[in-house]
């Protein structure tokens, strides 16, 4: 199964199992691609935030309307800052941005429990290596894609590039089947 890829510089569509590498600044602006990326071709999406609440998430979402009824979201820091918070109407809570078994998890039951064409945004693993650490983050987006591999589904994972050492970043380069760099000036280059 194949999906539509709305982003510039990228192929028209990637096969399911395909995961991609959003590198970019950290100021950079990133949420017109992560929802180019959700908004189209997409039955059911999992949002998996380890920098922002869900509540932010859900504000993102509408902003650049993209259907909310479509999306589950994983919240990992709402626990930690204190709010309370339980699980229901397609969000999800794990305790921490570190809680990488519990990512993993709760990305599994959401591929599991749903058909069709199926997508997972994971922003980002820079803050899962800084709440983790670079092996454990690695680990977890191994996981990820392999769960993505599984069940013919596709991901997008931000990672911030000046964060990270050249090894790391040319590591993750090679684990995923395609790279979206965003520049500084909002330019976007793809490479699949």
């Amino acid at each position: 199964m194949d999906y539509r890829l709305d982003v510039e510089d990228t192929p028209d569509s990637i096969p399911g199992g395909t995961g991609v590498l959003l590198i970019h600044p950290s100021t950079g602006e990133t949420d017109r691609i992560d929802t180019d990326f959700l908004k189209e071709d997409t039955d059911r999406f999992l949002v998996i935030s380890t920098r922002t609440t869900a509540r932010e998430v859900e504000q993102k979402l509408e902003h650049y309307d993209v259907d909310r009824s479509r999306a589950t979201i994983l919240d990992a820091l709402s626990v930690e800052r204190g709010y309370s918070r339980r699980s229901g109407e397609g969000i999800h809570y794990v305790a921490s941005p570190d809680d990488l078994d519990g990512i993993v998890e709760v990305t599994e039951e959401f591929l599991a429990s749903h058909e069709g064409k199926l997508r997972v945004s994971v922003d980002s693993v820079t803050e899962m290596a800084y709440y983790a650490d670079e092996d454990r983050a690695r680990s977890a987006v191994e996981d990820v894609l392999s769960l993505l591999d599984e069940h013919g589904a596709v991901g997008l994972f931000h990672l911030a590039e000046e964060v990270h050492d050249e090894g790391v970043l040319s590591g993750y380069r090679e684990l995923f089947n395609g790279t979206i760099t965003l520049a500084e000036d909002g330019s976007v280059r793809g490479e699949f």
